[in-house]
């Protein structure tokens, strides 16, 4: 069953009953920007970073647009910071949490300024700030308007490269955690060449980091990398690891429409600076849905754009007016992606639609990154801290990514004892090592992202719910030794599962047959028997069905 934790405190911190650890690499799955930093926060004790891409390559950090919130503005502060963030959370985020990150934001921006992240100045120097959706003042700290994530990137890959602390293992694919004596002792990898000859390498570790991103791959349309495909969820959860609010997917109101996948993003700092949305019939129609129109909370804003595209009227971005020609300058990011498919967006509407963009839920984690599995710790979009609640404020993820990841560098520094570098590791092998035929593989890959994008979408109901989880447990199975299928399937189902549970609407999570919220915010809390035991009840037969209907009422609400 799916477990709750009552009121917005979700982790209250977990002990490491191992206490200190000894010799080891510390492993941080993960080159985003919460898996650099970290490795950075760790130096100058031995770290090994794995990476499915090349470093800059495959990481959602790149494609961050709007920037970092940070309330470094004249008149802002960190309380009001955190309040914008508690009220766009829905009842569910950690107040202790929100004040922390908010409180320690200044601190971080300053650490990005030392790795030479060239933030936006004017020419007094002060930080050239821009609003976005439910904040209550420019407070997002940005580089040359639309660039903020691939610059940060460039200047930490930069740093890192020149780190001696930091070995760099590029082109490997994390399959699984090596748990020993109830603590993770390292990490099985496979470079992604080798799948299916049974050759994995193994690395040894004090401490593991998962730094992996979020779950927009398990969708059709979402502004993820490819490598964003919920996967570290699956594997944490195999080995014990309990996983928080994975029913709250944030769907992006403004990625661009245009027929690519992963679809380019329409920052909503386009929105902050005067754009509006209209439909086909050229009607403004946020304005009728609530009183902030285009700046409203992402999730209204996104049911918004889906009511209008299913209503077959479409959805437009309308620059012309509020930015015009200054969008080339002001936001070159944007602007290049509408010279590629062919929009001029001084004079022409821009097409967009709900795209999955993050995921709110992820690895139970304390403040500092640490699990409920002794020896590993989450940063960045893959854990769940309780900072975004059902529903994260916008440019709220990179602030949290290198809040977290000093956090949990700190933690892991004060538990380690003598880490010392075990240098190369060399290929091992194992005969179990299966993959499935690749035209197999793309049909069952294509059936994950339309389950999920039908039935688990921006707006849910039971029946559907059950569907696809039924459908995820069938794939699940069919993937056999197919490690990316199965542990695909698996986070899908961890979404699914939580969200047929939680019979409620709450931010990004809306339940046409249950539209109002529960008076009392709850978190979810599930583990893999968890879901196995949600397998027996949604059973797709008669029996299953009767035992499902008498059985849910008692499932996290």
């Amino acid at each position: 069953m799916t477990k709750s934790v009552d009121g917005r405190s979700m982790i209250a911190g977990f002990d490491d009953p191992n206490g200190k650890f000894g010799p080891g690499d510390i492993v941080v799955v993960g080159a985003g920007l919460a898996g650099l930093f970290t490795a950075l926060k760790l130096a100058p004790l031995p770290v090994t970073v794995v990476s499915a891409a090349p470093l800059g390559q495959g990481a959602s950090s790149v494609w961050a647009q709007g920037g970092i919130a940070a309330a470094v503005g004249d008149g802002d502060t960190a309380d009001a910071h955190a309040a914008d963030t508690i009220a766009a959370g829905a009842g569910l985020v950690d107040e202790a949490v929100a004040e922390a990150i908010a409180a320690e934001a200044g601190d971080r921006i300053r650490d990005l300024l030392a790795y030479g992240v060239p933030f936006d100045r004017s020419l007094e120097g002060a930080f050239v700030l821009s609003r976005e959706a439910a904040h209550s003042a420019k407070r997002i700290v940005r580089v040359s308007g639309d660039r903020a994530g691939a610059a940060i990137m460039h200047a930490l890959i930069a740093t890192v490269r020149k780190m001696p602390s930091i070995r760099v293992l590029e082109g490997y694919e994390a399959e699984d955690l090596i748990v020993e004596n109830g603590r993770v002792a390292g990490v099985r990898m496979i470079r992604g060449q080798e799948r299916g000859n049974g050759a994995y390498t193994l690395v040894p570790a004090a401490a593991v980091v998962v730094a992996t991103g979020g779950v927009g791959g398990l969708y059709t349309m979402t502004t993820n990398p490819a490598y964003a495909r919920g996967e570290s969820i699956a594997i944490a959860a195999r080995a014990g690891a309990q996983i928080a609010d994975a029913e709250f997917v944030q769907f992006h109101p403004t990625a661009f429409d245009i027929g690519r996948d992963p679809a380019p993003l329409a920052t909503e700092a386009l929105r902050g600076e005067g754009a509006i949305l209209v439909n086909g019939e050229g009607h403004r129609f946020m304005a009728d849905l609530h009183p902030d129109a285009e700046l409203a909370p992402r999730d209204i804003v996104a049911r918004g754009v889906f009511a209008e595209v299913s209503a077959g009227r479409g959805a437009f971005l309308d620059c012309r007016v509020a930015i015009g020609e200054a969008l080339k300058d002001r936001f070159p990011t944007v602007y290049s992606t509408c010279e590629e498919a062919g929009l001029d967006p001084a004079r022409d509407l821009l097409p967009v639609a709900p795209a999955a963009h993050y995921h709110m839920g992820g690895i139970a984690t304390n403040l500092d990154g640490r699990s409920s599995l002794s020896g590993l710790w989450a940063v960045g979009e893959v854990a769940c801290t309780g900072l975004h609640g059902a529903n994260r404020l916008a440019s709220n993820s990179l602030l949290e990514a290198v809040v977290v990841a000093a956090r949990a560098a700190a933690d892991i520094a004060g538990l380690a004892d003598g880490a010392t570098d075990l240098g190369p590791v060399e290929p091992r092998r194992v005969a179990d090592g299966v993959v499935a035929d690749p035209v197999v593989r793309a049909e069952m890959l294509e059936d994950i992202r339309r389950t999920m994008s039908e039935d688990v979408g921006v707006i849910r109901e039971r029946a559907g719910l059950r569907r696809a989880f039924n459908r995820l447990t069938e794939i699940e199975k069919a993937a056999g030794g197919d490690t990316v299928l199965s542990n695909m399937a698996l986070a899908a189902r961890f979404i699914a599962g939580a969200a047929l549970s939680r019979r409620e609407s709450r931010g990004a999570h809306y339940r046409n047959d249950y539209p109002l919220t529960d008076v009392k915010g709850r978190h979810s809390l599930m583990t893999i028997a968890d879901i196995e035991r949600l397998s027996e009840l949604t059973s797709p037969d008669e029996a299953g069905r009767d035992a499902s209907s008498a059985a849910m009422g008692a499932v996290t609400q």
